[in-house]
Parts: C-alpha cells; structure tokens; sequence
C-alpha cells in the first residue's frame, strides 16, 4: 500500500491545526495510529491524507487502541510518544472495546478522539458521541439520545490524565498536551473538532462555533488528573449558570439543528443543566474517580 502526504480536509476543518499544534509539542519522535477516519483516504492502494511528518500507521476501525499498545510495548526503550487520533464512532462505537481495555491497562499511549460528532467521512450517520437534537443522514427527525459522557467514562478507568480541549481556545488546547506529553501511562484527550459539512454551518465559522459551544455550556473544559476533577479557567465562570450564553446562539449557527421544537430546545437547557450540576458536585469532590 502506498501512502501519500497530504490533506485530505474539507474547507473549515479544524483537523490539520489540531495536528500541527500537537505534534508542536510532541515532537518528531512520535508514531500516530490512525484508524478510517476524516484524516485518512482510501483510493485503491493509497492512502492520502496525513500531512503528519512523523510515522503513521493506518489501523483498523476497531483496532487502534491495540495497535497502539503493541507499538509502545515494543518502543518502551527508546522514549517515543504514541498517539492514537481517532473520530468519534471509531473511538465511542466501533472501537471502544480495544480503548477501554488499553485504558484498564493503563497503557503508555496519549489517545485524541477528534469529535466531530457523527461518521463523517462515511456519509455523516449518527454516532454514539452525536447531540440530542442533531440531524444527520441516519436521524433525519433529529436525533432522540444525548451525547454518551466518554470523558467521564474514561477516567472511571483510573487511568492518570483525562482532559477535553477545543482548537478555539489554543493556549489551554496547547498546556493540555504539554502536561499529557510528559505523564507515564494512559493519557486521553477529547476535542471538539466543529465539522462544517456535518454539522451544516459556513466554513468560516469553525472557531466561532467553537467558542460558543464551550460559552453556552455546551463543552465544558476540564481536566482529571489522578481521579482529581479541575474546570479549566476559560469554563470556571460558566458554573455560574447566568454567565452561559443562550443555548440558541450556538444552535442557529448550525443547520443540523434547523427546526427543533421548543420541547427539543428545553431539553437541550436541561441536559446543559444537569451536565453542570454534575460538574458543580465533583469539583467539591476530593477524588470523585479514584
């Protein structure tokens, strides 16, 4: 098989910079396994797609978290950083069994679900990580289930770091991964990686959205850091409910939203509540995970 350099990135995705402002930090010894993903095309015999100047190996949807491991099984002397970056149905879905089990090892892997909230490069269907309320091509009426909790599922793995990110807020995206960088054993990162086909908005507007995703609520910033909860500063003001901007400002920016109901919008308020409650009652928390 043939693989190309590349990019393989629809207009406003925020998968190359993501890329580039991890493998900063990184660096150039570092492996990353990427299963069938909006970061990889299949044509045939080649592969395009990574623009990535670092070893890239191309797994199986189920399998990259036990690729992963084999990999750092077999380069655990010689210092290298493996990466796992996977979308959100390969990570929640298809491939959850080979990450939890990786996760109850507590293996020395840092593995990035890039969240864009549907399989997109497969025809955008719903996965297990898109929002109530969300169309896609396999919930034409809206989607009817919340969004599964896979940060807060992970860290109850004990494994020593979780931490969600967004692109639109680099500094924190940036101190995460230097912090992940240099801790022994299983590292997991969630971003928001706002899709301009998927979710339906202007490409222009990927950052924007960004922002107002984690204003509204909607994806507060935190890290785990051994069973130890912390917001990050950028969301601390926002459990302050009176400080989130309306949900709707997000919504209308998005036309995979287009047409809820109020019902369907009250719904969203109270999830956004409940998350943050949530929140609020783990923060006090001396060690919630461990």
């Amino acid at each position: 098989m043939t693989f190309l350099r590349g990019d393989a990135a629809c207009p406003g995705c925020p998968i190359p910079k993501e890329l580039d402002a991890i493998l900063d930090i990184y660096g150039k010894k570092t492996a990353i396994v990427v299963p069938a993903s909006c970061s990889t095309v299949i044509m045939g015999d080649t592969v395009l797609g990574m623009p990535s100047p670092v070893t890239v190996v191309h797994s199986p949807f189920a399998a990259s978290a036990s690729i992963a491991s084999g990999i750092a099984n077999a380069l655990k002397e010689e210092d290298a950083n493996i990466l796992v970056w996977a979308g959100d149905g390969s990570t929640s879905d298809i491939g959850f069994a080979t990450l939890s089990g990786a996760a109850e090892r507590n293996e020395n892997i840092t593995y990035v679900c890039y969240d864009n909230e549907a399989y997109m490069n497969t025809g955008i269907q719903r996965s297990s990580l898109t929002p109530y309320g969300a169309w896609t091509t396999t919930t034409p009426a809206h989607k009817h289930e919340f969004k599964k909790p896979l940060p807060f599922i992970m860290a109850m793995h004990r494994i020593p770091y979780v931490a969600t990110a967004s692109i639109s807020y680099l500094a924190d995206f940036k101190a995460k991964f230097a912090k992940a960088r240099n801790i022994k054993g299983f590292r997991y990162i969630h971003l928001l990686s706002p899709c301009p086909p998927g979710w339906k908005f202007d490409a222009n507007l990927t950052m924007e959205i960004g922002k107002l995703a984690v204003e509204t609520g909607m994806w507060p910033l935190f890290e785990i850091e051994n069973g130890k909860f912390s917001l990050s500063s950028i969301s601390k003001p926002f459990l302050d409910k009176s400080k989130r901007k309306p949900i709707e400002e997000y919504l209308k920016l998005q036309e995979r939203f287009k047409g809820l109901s109020k019902e369907e919008i009250d719904g969203i308020n109270n999830y956004i509540d409940s998350m943050w409650s949530y929140i609020e009652e783990i923060s006090k928390a001396k060690s919630p995970f461990f």
